[in-house]
């Protein structure tokens, strides 16, 4: 590839990208309903610049799942879960940062989850990425107590699978608070994990504690 091909091919890049961050600015001033039309008066562009770039509205929205989550949600969930806290600190900052940035950006969340026909694939990536390093914090963690580490990844699949499909839910049903959801989250997620160190990630030795749910100790409600 010559220098004038290179040149071009990064300007396009470059190009994709300034269009992407006016669509992102442009949802968020306009909402998630945003169309075409809508996009390219914001960006301040014709339509017709945005199909020599993207070839469609899913072509768009793939693009924009992509840079929101590069740019805003994979680095403040890193942020969180690779710092030197407790465990149980760990898990909760992570949980915080995720449901925080849902919450902070609804526009652009609706937007690029909301189109059902939009290729997933980004999603998916970002949900293996996480998933990856929670296993790895797991694993070493898990590692410096001798707790058994060969369920790690499934457990790791399982919280993060958990833990989107519920945000994911209540972006569109706040029946309960920022707080609340951060607080339950954290209860479900510190619980499993929790549990499978009590048992010292042996299947055998969890099944081998008696299992009795307790009696709560508070009043309904507290």
């Amino acid at each position: 590839m010559d220098g004038r091909k290179r040149r071009w091919r990064q300007h396009k890049i470059d190009r994709r990208e300034e269009l992407v961050d006016g669509t992102l600015a442009a949802v968020r001033a306009r909402g998630s309903t945003a169309g075409m039309d809508e996009i390219a008066a914001a960006i301040g562009v014709s339509k017709t610049v945005l199909y020599r770039y993207f070839s469609d509205k899913n072509d768009l929205v793939r693009a924009a799942m992509q840079r929101y989550i590069e740019t805003t949600l994979m680095p403040r969930v890193y942020g969180a879960i690779k710092g030197d806290a407790d465990e149980y600190q760990l898990i909760r900052s992570a949980l915080a940062e995720y449901v925080g940035t849902v919450d902070e950006d609804p526009e652009v969340y609706r937007f690029i989850m909301g189109n059902g026909a939009a290729d997933q694939s980004s999603l998916a990536e970002f949900e293996n990425l996480f998933a990856e390093l929670v296993c790895t914090v797991i694993t070493e963690r898990a590692q410096q107590r001798g707790v058994r580490t060969e369920g790690a990844a499934l457990a790791s699949y399982v919280l993060v699978g958990g833990i989107q499909l519920a945000t994911h839910w209540w972006s569109t049903n706040k029946s309960l608070s920022r707080a609340d959801v951060i607080d339950y989250l954290t209860m479900l997620a510190w619980s499993a994990i929790e549990g499978m160190a009590r048992a010292g990630g042996s299947p055998a030795a969890f099944h081998a504690q008696p299992h009795v749910l307790p009696v709560s100790e508070s009043p309904a409600g507290d």
